[in-house]
């Protein structure tokens, strides 16, 4: 999957969780959500990237998917886990499947074949907004599907430019995403956007500081925007002075600032459906363990929810009990 290089020592990661993170029992933490998240499970001659699911606490860690395929999760909508794989086609050629939270009833949703990327839904889980392929020449464009019958409609008509990890507004009403102008380019980088659902009314989110240590580093310089839904901001993952953070700008792009700012490095993270929680994954410098947290929103307290099982644990999305 994506490959994010996160930033701090190892050292510095072990004092924060000691002094920084509150006790089991200074922290309530929810009981009716789940999180969903990935693993790399590969032996030493296949990819296996697996789906597992736990308690909010941390507790009753499952696999749901155990396939030998590529599967990853972006996107949950209560109890409905969505998720990429090439399980029933070419290796690393995505489809989008979906499943429920014990990991049964997986069908495929449609016939479009989708880039590896963030999603998101609108109209109670009718409609989901993706990043699809059709052949050769369409790629990395934004498509809506209808979830009833699996039927889409491409959003975006640039070809040569890259669009990716689409997030609906809490209304449905306006998408966030990632772009790059010329997507064979390696010199220029992505930018988060925004744009009415229906593709009119474009505009510029964010500007890249390129006078930032990390401007010509491999990484995320805008993506993987997740829109809060209760507060007026979008959080997303950029790589500023050597390491990942999440940061968050107001949709008008009049403020912007860093979310959280722990002494390592953030990546990819997902907000609760009431907005209370954030849980998100974080690594050294050296990628030698990823794990996952829960945030307090409010309180900024934090808990460390995975151990070192798998050294990829990544990608955490909120699921919804049944």
């Amino acid at each position: 999957m994506k490959r994010l290089y996160f930033a701090c020592i190892l050292l510095s990661l072990n004092i924060w969780s000691v002094y920084s993170q509150p006790a089991d029992n200074q922290m309530k933490l929810p009981e009716n959500y789940m999180i969903a998240y990935n693993v790399n499970a590969k032996d030493s001659t296949t990819d296996n990237y697996e789906i597992m699911i736990m308690n909010a606490n941390g507790t009753n860690k499952k696999n749901l998917t155990q396939h030998r395929d590529v599967a990853w999760t972006y996107y949950a909508y209560q109890d409905r886990l969505f998720f990429v794989s090439d399980r029933d086609t070419c290796y690393r050629c995505y489809f989008l499947y979906e499943m429920n939270s014990s990991g049964e009833n997986i069908k495929k949703v449609t016939e479009l074949q989708l880039e590896d990327s963030w999603m998101s839904s609108r109209n109670k889980g009718k409609e989901m907004v993706v990043t699809g392929r059709i052949g050769k020449d369409v790629r990395f464009q934004l498509f809506m599907i209808n979830l009833a019958d699996g039927s889409y409609k491409q959003i975006t008509k640039d070809t040569s430019a890259r669009y990716g990890d689409p997030c609906f507004s809490p209304d449905g009403k306006q998408i966030v995403y990632s772009y790059k102008k010329e997507k064979r380019d390696r010199n220029t980088h992505e930018e988060l956007f925004v744009m009415n659902a229906d593709g009119t009314g474009i505009r510029q989110l964010t500007t890249y500081p390129e006078d930032n240590p990390s401007a010509k580093e491999y990484g995320y310089k805008a993506g993987a925007a997740r829109w809060h839904p209760a507060e007026n901001f979008i959080s997303y993952v950029s790589k500023q002075d050597g390491r990942h953070s999440i940061f968050a700008i107001t949709p008008d792009g009049k403020k912007q600032w860093k979310l959280i700012d722990n002494p390592e490095s953030e990546g990819w993270h997902d907000w609760s459906s009431d907005g209370k929680w954030l849980v998100y994954n974080h690594s050294d410098i050296e990628e030698s363990q990823f794990h996952i947290s829960i945030m307090n929103w409010k309180t900024k307290q934090q808990k460390q929810l995975t151990e070192n099982q798998f050294t990829a644990q990544q990608s955490p999305v909120f699921v919804e009990k049944e």
